[in-house]
This record gives structure tokens, sequence and C-alpha cells, in this order.
């Protein structure tokens, strides 16, 4: 069975399938927002860097060649599988 935890937990550079998303957690236009710029279920990203201030806020994932700026409560709500078979 694979690992799943949430976004906001995955390792740095870790890649990793969004295998959940808890949109009703997050206000109607911020999940669209995320979803227009393809963080949705079946993605493939990775937390490319955490901010220094604030808990770790924002992150920065990469999905597909694109760097996101994602807060952590946002991230919170992606639930993503750690065992990623990229082949």
């Amino acid at each position: 069975m694979p690992d799943v935890t949430t976004l906001d937990t995955l390792p740095l550079d870790r890649p990793a399938r969004i295998v959940a998303a808890d949109w009703a957690a997050l206000a109607g236009d911020e999940a669209a927002r995320l979803q227009s710029l393809g963080v949705d279920v079946g993605a493939i990203v990775a937390v490319a860097h955490r901010g220094v201030f604030a808990g770790g806020d924002p992150l920065a994932i990469s999905v597909g060649r694109m760097t996101v700026a994602l807060r952590r409560v946002h991230a919170r709500a992606l639930h993503v599988e750690l065992s990623v078979d990229l082949a």
C-alpha cells in the first residue's frame, strides 16, 4: 500500500502524486486558482523550497515545468502518494 501524506509535510525534492484534494477546506476561488495552475488530483508535484518565516510559509512547489507558491494551509488540503513511479 502506498504511503500517503499531505503536501505540506512532503520532504524537499521528493516527487509525489496528488491522490486527493479537500477543496471544501479552501475558499472557492482558491481551489479554482490551484486547479487552473495544474495543482489537481493526478498531478506530480515536489516541494522545491520552504519559506524561512512563519512556520515555512510559503511553499514553492514544482508542477510540471512550473513553480507555484502555495500557502501551507492550501498544501495541507492536498493528499499525496509518496511512492511515485515516474517511468
